[in-house]
């Protein structure tokens, strides 16, 4: 099979949809599929990668690796509106043109940086009428531009991307999305007449990364003083708009003068936000660090008694937190802040691996925190079921098996509506 796959950051950039993205292509390229991943030459923080290659990869020494063509793109970063788009519409166009020169591609499948990107198969399907476009849908927009105040909703600019949004889903033959509430938004506001197919994949973390009984070196900064010798709760990877810090700021500072620290390891919007607030409230136990290598996260992981997870209530089905995953993989508890229905609460509920609270619920945040500290037993117990979780349902072992099935059933030679309405041409 040929497979193309589109995506503005790819490694070594540390951006998640990078990694998620890599991991689908090795793991593709390594059962025989001719693989080519189109990406930028950005980084997800601005500036770029340092890695130019055109070539080929390297996955494994004995494994075959996917072709990786990296476009230019002027690396603005994330630091505000105005540079995202000159990424995102820079990489948009130039994939175009890639996709278009590539031989015939069975199935291209487009993740969600930049927004819109599975219209650049578009002009690819023209050509070749018998591809499959797959939308793998990490976030949904434009919903999250109008929840996070981007655009005006139901203003000309979201009105203009809705009508876009539904064409481009008319030329889609699968959509993925993270969890149910996604999928359900995606289908109920963009689909029509039953297409695109729709189904649920959530994010993993590799199995090689956090192998059984694996017992990685606790990360340095834990042995800092205002960490040493307590009871460290983590927060690791973006801060953006769709998680609000309010609860947890109040839950720190109700627990300012017990044994209890805040280490928040990445960067995003929130995070000046988050300084202020936490300095304007005398928490010397609330630190900020900044964003890590991929290869390091079981270290920082290792330190943590408990995984910090916030989402909003108006981010349910427009995002779903990766952030779950990789605290599975090491038996992490999980204190979860945020609507039901999500990824995340759906573990917590189906494994017992943690805690679920309403945004706003500070005393259920501060009783779920003071149990895991002061019940050993029971903070073991979610522990295991943390990595029972990860291992049945959340490591790459189990969900690239699903996007195994996905490429089989295309494999089988069912036709595409464009393949169709061009033999009926003929």
């Amino acid at each position: 099979m040929r497979l193309a796959i589109v995506n503005l950051f790819y490694p070594p950039d540390l951006a998640p949809s990078a990694h998620f993205a890599a991991s689908l292509a090795e793991h593709r390229a390594g059962l025989g599929d001719e693989v080519t991943v189109i990406c930028g030459r950005g980084s997800y923080l601005g500036g770029s990668t340092g890695d130019s290659r055109g070539g080929r990869r390297e996955a494994a020494a004995s494994s075959p690796s996917p072709r990786v063509i990296r476009v230019w793109t002027p690396a603005l970063g994330k630091a505000n509106t105005v540079r995202r788009l000159g990424d995102y519409v820079t990489f948009l166009v130039r994939a175009v043109f890639r996709l278009a020169v590539l031989p015939r591609q069975d199935v291209v499948i487009a993740l969600t940086t930049p927004p819109y990107a599975e219209g650049a198969a578009i002009p690819h399907r023209l050509l070749h009428p018998r591809t499959r476009i797959v939308l793998w849908s990490h976030d949904v927009y434009p919903d999250a531009a109008e929840e996070y105040g981007t655009i005006k909703r139901g203003g000309i600019a979201s009105r203009v991307l809705r009508v876009t949004k539904r064409w481009l889903f008319r030329h889609a033959d699968h959509v993925v999305a993270l969890d149910r509430p996604m999928l359900d938004r995606l289908l109920s506001q963009y689909a029509r007449n039953g297409r695109p197919a729709g189904s649920v994949i959530p994010n993993w973390e590799p199995l090689a990364l956090f192998p059984p009984g694996s017992q990685p070196s606790r990360w340095s900064a834990y042995d800092e003083p205002e960490l040493a010798g307590r009871f460290v709760m983590l927060y690791l990877g973006n801060l953006g708009y769709g998680h609000p810090t309010d609860s947890i700021v109040e839950a720190a500072v109700r627990l300012r003068d017990e044994s209890v620290a805040f280490l928040f390891v990445g960067g995003g919007v929130r995070y000046p936000e988050l300084k202020q607030m936490a300095k304007r409230q005398n928490l010397n136990k609330v630190l900020l660090r900044d964003y890590v290598p991929k290869d390091e996260t079981p270290s920082v992981l290792a330190g943590a008694d408990a995984a910090l997870i916030s989402l909003d209530e108006g981010s349910l089905g427009i995002m779903s937190p990766c952030k779950l995953h990789g605290s599975l993989a090491m038996g992490v508890p999980i204190v979860y802040i945020g609507p039901t229905g999500t990824n995340v609460d759906e573990a917590i509920t189906t494994y017992r691996c943690g805690f679920s609270v309403r945004q706003g619920d500070v005393d259920g945040l501060v009783e779920s925190l003071r149990r895991l500290r002061d019940d050993q037993e029971l903070a073991t117990e979610i522990s295991q079921n943390a990595r029972r979780a990860f291992e049945e349902a959340y490591s790459d072992a189990r969900t690239l098996p699903q996007f195994d099935a996905l490429l089989s059933g295309f494999a089988t030679g069912a036709s595409t509506p464009a393949a169709e309405a061009s033999r009926r041409r003929k």
